[in-house]
């Protein structure tokens, strides 16, 4: 298969101009069939609704090589749902489940020369993006949008290994009880911009959310799910009462590992802050990094320290990630569905 000739270890988590993108417009009621195109800019009048009123929407997986040289992707179906959902609660027209998939499909065939080898590290992450393009001035929603799928090859998300990391309880809130917490809408990152800049200038690395209603619960971070471990070796994965979690896509892959695979003890329900010290091991998880081990929380100077501790992954999050990552690249059999061969 011939390759770019890049430093594919070296690469990074930053965007990369790729030869192909899918380009899909909404006009008079109805998706266009879509394009395979070169072009990379997007030309927007001053008056498009994403511009004044944030009706934008995104995705994010991977293509991955195999050790057999297949290039795959991992439950794009569950993108395509999510996209869906995301679109109706913003009000734009959802593009069609199959369609998706079949536009992750050729982009990534039009781009193979971008996947990165197998053993390298590196993934070719995949962007579907949806935004209102559609003049409007009043507050209601535009009537013309675009579909775009853009790639971009990235390097390991953690060089030399996952050294567990310090977080924040944050004093912001990422989410209002009932409102855009559990779609992935560009709006709810906004608004978590300022409160990651002032967690990194405090020398953090995330901020954890807590519920906006009474700032007991814990929710997520600013942009991966969270997992605990219990002495016993169980999983904990904190829900929302007001559905403001983001339903992750690695995170319910996690859990169904946990709970077939691995054979665990799983909870799936609400979990307070003040329970968190019991719990003797904690993860971010995401599409980018699969799971960032979590050493520390500090709670307004008040430490919480997991026995996993700050030089290595904890053993059930270690077993955990190296199942889940094994599923992706095929070392490790996966459940029916869940990976998805580009030809």
């Amino acid at each position: 298969m011939s390759k770019k000739n890049l430093d594919w270890a070296n690469i990074g988590f930053s965007y990369m101009v790729a030869d192909y993108r899918y380009v899909s417009n909404y006009k008079d009621g109805k998706w266009d069939d879509g394009v395979i195109t070169k072009d990379s800019t997007v030309t927007l009048s001053e008056d498009a609704g994403v511009l004044h009123y944030a009706q934008e929407c995104f995705e994010g997986l991977k293509a991955y090589e195999t050790e057999d040289g297949k290039i795959v992707t991992f439950r794009p179906d569950l993108n395509a749902k999510r996209m869906v959902d995301s679109a109706k609660r913003l009000e734009m027209p959802p593009f069609p489940e199959d369609r998706f998939i079949k536009a992750v499909e050729e982009v990534v065939a039009a781009n193979k020369d971008w996947v990165p080898p197998y053993g390298s590290g590196a993934t070719l992450y995949i962007r579907p993006v949806m935004f209102a393009t559609g003049n409007v001035i009043g507050v209601k929603p535009a009537d013309e949008y675009q579909f775009r799928i853009f790639v971009t090859p990235v390097g390991p998300y953690f060089k030399g290994g996952a050294k567990p990391i310090v977080v924040k309880i944050s004093d912001f809130d990422r989410a209002a009880p009932h409102g855009t917490g559990n779609i992935k809408a560009g709006l709810n990152y906004a608004m978590s911009l300022h409160a990651i800049v002032t967690a990194h200038d405090e020398g953090f690395a995330e901020n954890v959310y807590l519920d906006a209603e009474s700032r007991t619960y814990i929710e997520e971070t600013g942009g991966a799910n969270i997992i605990f471990v219990t002495k016993d070796g169980g999983l904990v994965v904190p829900q929302s009462h007001t559905d403001s979690i983001l339903p992750s896509i690695t995170r319910r892959s996690i859990v169904q590992v946990a709970r077939d695979i691995l054979k665990l003890n799983v909870e799936e329900r609400p979990v307070k802050l003040s329970e968190v010290p019991e719990f003797v091991e904690m993860g971010l998880c995401g599409t980018a990094a699969v799971i960032s081990p979590v050493g520390k929380i500090n709670d307004h100077g008040k430490e919480i320290a997991f026995a996993s501790g700050m030089e290595d992954m904890g053993p059930v999050i270690k077993k955990l990630y190296d199942t889940l990552t094994g599923i992706q690249m095929g070392t490790v059999e996966a459940p029916e569905g869940w990976i998805h061969t580009i030809d």
